[in-house]
């Protein structure tokens, strides 16, 4: 009876302990990442909202949340932010209304990419030149939706670049994305277009 009373105890407080530590690295103002303030969005960043403890949170990650089933929301290409630090990634801060996005990013599944390089990927010092675009890539892109026909470009700009670990390459035919922390969606290219999103 000591002993299941004694793990129950070891159990909450390590409980406690990583809970106060998620909630601690999601509050507070974030360091300036040097070289990141008031940088231009080079594609569009998919996440969505939660509430925690009577606060809104804004999150996003590396594997592109394109449609998570509540609290969707995306910034367009070509918002101005500044980039901090944060220990799970970094946050995106927009210029034009304040809101933070908290951005996850994992290393090891974006083929050992540093958030440095990464940052250099989807942020820029000046705006995306998205004119050259066809007319339904700039649809997909101001939707925030794959649409078929649409070019790799187009698609990486509307979805952002997709995880390295599920597509290795932007050469491939196939690109993975996910809907939601569970669920994959696959963007099928022929001949350098959309042929199907499943």
């Amino acid at each position: 009876m000591r002993t299941t009373t004694t793990i129950m105890v070891m159990a909450a407080v390590l409980i406690l302990f990583f809970g106060l530590q998620g909630c601690a690295s999601m509050g507070g103002d974030p360091t300036p990442y040097e070289g990141y303030t008031n940088v231009y969005l080079q594609n569009n960043i998919h996440g969505y909202t939660r509430v925690s403890r009577g606060k809104t949170e804004h999150l996003a990650s590396y594997a592109n949340y394109v449609q998570p089933d509540t609290g969707h929301f995306f910034v367009p290409v070509n918002t101005a932010v500044s980039v901090g630090k944060w220990r799970g990634g970094f946050t995106l801060t927009r210029q034009d209304n304040g809101q933070m996005i908290y951005f996850e990013y994992r290393s090891g599944n974006m083929g050992g990419m540093s958030v440095e390089e990464y940052l250099n990927i989807i942020t820029g010092p000046e705006k995306a030149y998205l004119k050259g675009l066809s007319a339904t890539d700039r649809k997909g892109i101001k939707e925030g939706r794959v649409l078929k026909g649409m070019t790799k470009k187009g698609v990486r700009i509307a979805w952002g670049y997709p995880a390295r670990h599920k597509t290795p390459s932007l050469d491939d035919n196939v690109w993975t994305y996910w809907r939601n922390r569970w669920v994959m969606k696959a963007v099928t290219f022929s001949g350098g277009k959309v042929a199907s999103v499943r």
